[in-house]
Parts: structure tokens; sequence; C-alpha cells
């Protein structure tokens, strides 16, 4: 496919996203399918420009001030970059059709971001906003700003098989070089378009794919070897791994999820890293047993928007509130399977304060059983969170309880 041919898919993708509203992996995914013509490399130029546009959604179009459509953004998406649309917008080929009578008038006169509201220019929702202050402050601009650039691939020095330099060493010897990053003992960023899961490193399991503020998050949790740990969201398994490496691979980690199919890749995964992790769909026998409950719970998501952009266009104050609800809820049953003296990890990908320090202060007035415990690196009580701005990873926070 041309770079245009490639234009005029996005467009396709993002006006049937528009218009019925469904989810854009989905759609990517049924779009590629029915498109045998596109190989691998297209599809992930496509998908990569739908991407891009989702996480600048609002900036790309003010400036043209035309109404949303997927052309529009499209047209807004090769304005920002520079290019000269009516070079791309030709009609000929597979190329988007020329440019409309409106659409010449639009680039004409075209309107200076600068002028834009705040969240029209951070790409944010309206409704969002104020939430956004209250939980960011003055380092608001500068986070929201982060969530609108791509996520750089990390990777986790898996310290079951091997050190941080060894695993370097390996993914270099396969023409992957990686910085070790400060923020966590385990962390490496890769060069975008790295081949990584082909790698011996990867594949032998001396790394694996993690943003480094997840294996900041797990470490952060201070995990013992020789515990009991149950990691009570485990989802795929990623702080299950990391957490069995930080435990040195002693003791028991058991692994639960609401949705059995999500930790179907754990085995194979534990199997590759040389961790051992029981998985438990159902937890009968294990309450009061556990030394440590992990509970990584569902969230908006919001830290790792930057990710998964069209959630931020799907997340609205109520269902911030519901959410907020749900975390409460798991929290407390979660604190079952702890034996008296054991300790609960709290963590979410969120920035904002009604998911994270308003659920632990929650928490903590209903459990008088619970006492806060210092967490991070300033040994915070009422938590720590990790932004996107100042470590250019993905947004966490995490609250640490003894329970009774």
């Amino acid at each position: 496919m041309t770079p245009a041919a490639r234009l005029a898919a996005a467009i396709e993708i993002l006006d049937y996203w528009l218009e019925s509203g469904g989810l854009i992996d989905r759609i990517l995914v049924d779009w590629g399918r029915a498109r045998r013509f596109a190989g691998s490399r297209d599809r992930a130029a496509v998908a990569d420009l739908v991407y891009g546009v989702l996480r600048r959604r609002r900036s790309l179009l003010w400036p043209l001030g035309l109404e949303e459509t997927g052309r529009s953004l499209v047209l807004g998406r090769v304005l920002a970059e520079g290019a000269a649309p009516e070079t791309l917008f030709t009609g000929e080929g597979h190329a988007p059709p020329p440019l409309t009578a409106a659409e010449t008038r639009a680039l004409a006169a075209l309107r200076p971001l600068s002028e834009a509201p705040a969240p029209v220019r951070l790409d944010w929702p309206d409704a969002l906003w104020p939430e956004a202050l209250a939980s960011l402050g003055a380092e608001t601009e500068a986070n929201l700003a982060a969530l609108r650039e791509r996520a750089p691939p990390d990777l986790r020095a898996n310290l079951l098989k091997a050190t941080r330099e060894e695993a370097r060493e390996a993914l270099r010897e396969d023409g992957i070089e990686t910085e070790p990053l400060a923020i966590c003992a385990t962390a490496l960023r890769a060069p975008e378009g790295a081949k990584i899961l082909a790698s011996r490193a990867y594949q032998e399991g001396l790394a694996e794919m993690q943003d480094a503020g997840s294996q900041a998050a797990a470490a952060a949790s201070l995990p013992r070897p020789g515990e009991s740990l149950l990691d009570y969201c485990a989802g795929g398994g990623g702080k299950s791994l990391a957490l069995a490496a930080l435990m040195e691979g002693e003791g028991r980690i058991f692994a639960h999820d609401v949705a059995p199919r999500r930790m179907a890749e754990i085995p194979e995964r534990a199997e590759r890293a040389g961790a051992r992790i029981a998985l438990r769909p159902d937890l009968r026998g294990l309450e009061g047993r556990m030394d440590h409950v992990f509970v990584d719970a569902p969230c908006s998501g919001s830290g790792s928007w930057r990710r998964d952009p069209e959630a931020k266009w799907r997340m609205t104050p109520d269902k911030l509130a519901e959410v907020s609800r749900l975390q409460l809820r798991i929290l407390e049953e979660a604190l079952r399977f702890l034996r008296p003296g054991g300790r609960l990890s709290y963590v979410t990908c969120s920035l904002f304060q009604t998911e994270n320090q308003r659920v632990a202060e929650a928490l903590l007035a209903r459990r008088p059983d619970l006492r806060a415990l210092p967490a991070g690196p300033e040994e915070d009580p009422r938590g720590w969170s990790l932004r996107p701005s100042a470590s250019a990873t993905d947004g966490f926070y995490l609250a640490r309880f003894a329970y009774g």
C-alpha cells in the first residue's frame, strides 16, 4: 500500500468507528481479515495511523474547524506532520479523493491551536477536565501531553534467569540495543520497531515485555521471598511474573481472575520465565492464609491511555464513580484471604484521585482492622503515584496496608 492508500484505509476505519461505536481493536482486526492484500507492515502502519489520530483527536480537528469525520481527522494528522495534503488527497489509485472546496477554505484559514481551550489542546474530554485538575494540579498539562505520545517498548529483565546486564547482552546479540532505566532495577527500554518477540532473550525467558512503570509498581509492593502471595486480579499475568522474580522463585504465588480465560497464557509464560504460578479460578481453601494479597484492580486505565486512547473517549464521570465503587468492593473481598499480620497492596494504572487516594481512604474508613503502610520511594502512607510526565512510563498508583 502507498502512503496515500494507508490514509484512505485509516479514513474508512475511523468513519466506521465514529458511526458504529464499536471497539477500535475489533474494527482493525476485521478490516485486516477482509483485506488480504494488506500485508503485516501495511496493517501495522494503518493501525499506527488510527491510534495516532485517537491520541490527538481534538487537537487535530481544531485548526480546520470541520465536522468530525474520519477524513477530517486524517487530514488534520497530515497537516500536523507537515505534509502537503494536496499531494496525498489526489483520488489517484487508492488515495483519498481530492480536497473539497470546504477543505481548501479550511486549510486557507487555519485556527491557531494556541487559541483552543486547554482540553482541546491536550486532547482531553471536557467532562473529565475537572477530575484531571483535581488529581494532577500544576502537573496537569505535562501529564496529559505525555499521554498524547506513543508508548515506547519496555522490557523487564527476568532475574530468575539473568541479571539486567545479561539480558541486555542477549538482546544486543540480536541487534537490539536497550537502555537501562533508573526507575526500576529490572527495566530496559528498546528502540521503536525492535523485533523483541523474535529475540533469543525473549524466547528463552531472559526478558519479558512490560512497561517500566508496571515493573516499578510491582517492586514497590515489596514482595518477600518465601511468602504466600495471591495476585487477585491477575489478568494475563504480567505482574504475577514480575512478583515471582522479585520473590526469587521462593514461596507460593496464586493467580486469580474473575474471568479465568484472561489467565490462559500464564502457564506458557511462566514456563518460559522459569516461574511457578498456580492458577486458582476457585479460591476456596485460601481464606485467611495469604501473607500478601496484590490487587491490580480494574480501573479507568487513564495512566495508560497512550496505549489505549479509545478508552479516553469512552470514560465519563458516572463510569468513573462506578469503577471506584467496584474497586472498593474488590478490596474488601480480597481481604478475606489475608492472614492476621498480612499485607494488602492496591494498584491501579490510573491518574485519578477518585480511583486512587479516595478509594484507599474509603477502605481505611470502613476497615478499622487495617492500617496504612508507607509506599514508594518517599514512604508516603497515603500511597505512591507514578506520573507519565516524570517517569516516561504509564501512570500508576500504589497503596499498601497491614491487616490485623
